[in-house]
């Protein structure tokens, strides 16, 4: 008969006691357990060296191991997670090739073994994956033709201190061009951060962001507010992601993820050492951390300045001859065959310029954007 599984030592013993007594054949044995002769003398040999202990099961695994991963590499990869601990083993082994070429680095499934084993990798719950939004989103082919801004959410230093994270990239290159940690999401506050990084980098073509203050009003015309304005004077277009779909900004929301995990959890003592915490982020994530949607290279080897620099004086919108250019009052209203029409506050001091397209129906432009249409015969605003 067969071993049993539930009983293989006993099996086991039996065997060789009935082997012990004299009365079976070592063959007569075998067909009464159902095992292989090899099997029998295996068992008999192991009971005469080792007694009882040798009848266990022992380990299959290889005495030794000319592939396994050596020690100095497994520690230098632990200490290589744990210096950036939401690097993947991919780009953990990318860092690793380039500092220590001739080494023969392991798979990446290997470094993640070893990661897990050492408890460096927590497991997560398996999102779905969200259907791709197909709106009018600008697509990056070089640096500077999109960037992206938001707000990561905010938070207290140790001292008590609200701190509202700025944050800008470069769509294309993954580049981190900022991350500011200011006092509130106001306008007073995020503008000088932009006209610093257009002094510095020149100007993109498109800021995307969503449509919360200061990048947009969801109340006024067109969304505009008072930075958006600014970005238009400079020919910049602002360009919003559709409300309640952050994944349509996606590479954005993923980096603050790993922001707050690197420089929040626990956030500093105050403000000017969570910005330090901040600077070595972005120094590390445009310098050091290779993407995989870059084929494992930095931001840094892809990025580069606009050629568009940034001019002084900020420049005023200019309008076609056929135009009628109004001046925006300070409650948002310009004047127009007589009658005051509200346009949005976020305007004034501006000129727009109005331009009629057929028998009473004028377009209202700012700068070169279309922000509304009217009809004189009733004076109403539509899109």
């Amino acid at each position: 008969m067969p071993w049993e599984e539930t009983t293989r030592m006993e099996q086991r013993a039996r065997f060789v006691a009935e082997f012990d007594s004299a009365l079976y054949t070592v063959t007569e044995l075998c067909r009464r357990y159902g095992i292989s002769r090899k099997t029998a003398y295996k068992w008999l040999n192991r009971w005469g060296q080792e007694g009882e202990q040798g009848l266990q099961d022992r380990s299959r695994a290889p005495k030794s191991s000319p592939s396994r991963t050596g020690d100095s590499m497994v520690e230098r990869l632990l200490e290589l997670r744990r210096k950036h601990p939401t690097w993947g083993p991919r780009k953990l082994l990318v860092l690793l090739e380039k500092e220590n070429p001739e080494e023969a680095w392991p798979a990446p499934s290997t470094a993640g073994d070893i990661l897990r084993r050492h408890g460096l990798v927590q497991a997560g719950r398996r999102r779905g994956r969200a259907p791709i939004q197909r709106g009018c989103l600008t697509q990056a082919t070089a640096p500077n033709e999109v960037w992206t801004c938001d707000f990561k959410g905010q938070f207290r230093t140790g001292d008590g201190r609200l701190c509202y994270p700025l944050t800008v990239a470069d769509s294309f290159s993954r580049y981190l061009l900022a991350v500011d940690g200011l006092d509130s999401v106001s306008t007073p506050q995020s503008w000088p951060v932009f006209e610093r990084l257009f002094r510095d980098y020149g100007l993109p073509q498109v800021i995307r962001s969503d449509n919360g203050s200061p990048f947009a009003s969801a109340r006024a015309l067109a969304g505009l507010c008072r930075l958006s304005v600014r970005w238009i004077k400079l020919g910049i277009v602002p360009e919003r992601i559709k409300p309640g779909h952050p994944e349509q900004n996606g590479s954005h929301e993923r980096m603050h993820r790993d922001l707050k995990q690197e420089t929040a959890r626990p956030p500093a003592g105050n403000a000017a050492a969570q910005q330090e915490l901040f600077d070595r982020f972005r120094h590390v994530r445009n310098e050091q951390r290779p993407h995989e949607a870059l084929g494992q290279r930095t931001p840094a080897e892809l990025y580069h300045p606009s050629l568009r620099p940034y001019p002084s004086p900020m420049p005023e919108p200019c309008y076609p001859g056929h135009y009628e250019v109004r001046y925006v009052r300070p409650g948002g209203e310009i004047k127009f065959r007589g009658r005051y029409m509200f346009l949005t506050e976020a305007l004034h001091g501006e000129r727009v310029g109005l331009e009629e397209f057929d028998d009473g129906l004028w377009s209202v432009y700012f700068a070169d954007v279309l922000v509304a249409r009217f009809d004189e015969r009733d004076f109403k605003l539509y899109g």
